[in-house]
């Protein structure tokens, strides 16, 4: 009988070990083995996995895809033995991969890791902080906290909380260029802007007078893809920013940054979601993950 899901394993540890002999050794493998092994799959699909480059083997668009799936089935198995093993509440353990950006990681995360690695001590928590948006299968992360739109309808996703946005600016900055009393007084302020695809050089207005919507194109001499850049720059007094509140709040107390045109803020709600790939086997430690943050985050 075909031991298909040993060849999976074999080729994953191919895939992330960039050689036969450092996949064999880690295996307690001949090269020789590994060879034959991830011959028979190229040989059973039709198609070639793997590509020898100058300094190691490289995965094929195929193999990429193939073994995508293939971590996918193996977590699963590891996950229906570890539940009948231990149970339907067996431990949460091993490691865990997240991804955030940078502002969401520092106000929410970060203070939290302590108490989740306290609940589940065989967790291993790996944090990656960034402001782009990264293929969960490709970076091999376990899961993701995205803000804003969910576009990959492939990945499951738990709502977390939400926050509106707000215009600030620091107190130095209104004081030199004065505070805009309408959205058309933004034509003569410093806008700092984002520079990622669904950021845009119009911001959005409601008219407190008859609730129609609007925009007014705003215009500066800093564009980032960090909103923690963003905000050190606001709170430097280069300019006006249009920030998530829940990573100005506290600057906001402080009177380190001020909110502006409030009585014409769009009201527009940004989300906080936990995405991860969806698959019928859901790993115990993702799951204790999303439902910690679900409890200590949510509003």
């Amino acid at each position: 009988m075909d031991n298909r899901a040993g060849e999976m394993q074999v080729l994953v540890e191919v895939a992330d070990r960039g050689s036969f002999s450092a996949a064999g050794r880690s295996l307690r493998l001949s090269p020789s083995a590994v060879s034959k092994m991830v011959a028979r799959i190229e040989a059973r699909l039709g198609v070639r996995l793997l590509v020898r480059s100058t300094r190691a083997l490289v995965l094929t668009p195929e193999g990429e895809a193939y073994v995508a799936r293939a971590r996918i089935i193996l977590a699963g198995i590891e996950e229906a033995e570890r539940q009948v093993a231990g149970g339907a509440a067996a431990e949460p353990r091993g490691r865990l991969r997240v991804s955030a950006s940078v502002a969401f990681g520092e106000h929410y995360l970060v203070p939290l890791i302590p108490q989740f690695l306290a609940r589940y001590p065989r967790v291993s928590l790996d944090l990656s902080l960034t402001d782009s948006v990264i293929d969960l299968l490709g970076e091999r992360t376990d899961l993701a906290i995205r803000i804003g739109p969910l576009r990959d309808s492939s990945l499951k996703a738990r709502r977390l909380s939400e926050s509106r946005r707000v215009i600030v600016g620091a107190p130095a900055y209104l004081e030199r260029h004065g505070v805009p009393a309408t959205p058309d007084d933004l034509e003569g302020h410093n806008c700092l802007r984002f520079n990622f695809r669904r950021s845009m050089d119009d911001w959005p207005f409601r008219d407190p007078a008859t609730g129609a919507s609007f925009t007014r194109s705003v215009g500066g001499n800093f564009e980032g893809n960090s909103g923690a850049t963003v905000r050190r720059l606001a709170l430097e007094g280069l300019g006006l920013a249009r920030i998530g509140a829940f990573h100005i709040h506290a600057d906001i107390e402080a009177g380190a940054l001020v909110p502006v045109l409030e009585d014409y803020n769009a009201g527009d709600i940004e989300q906080m979601s936990a995405v991860y790939v969806g698959h019928a086997h859901l790993d115990a430690r993702i799951r204790a993950f999303v439902d910690f943050l679900a409890e200590r985050i949510r509003g």
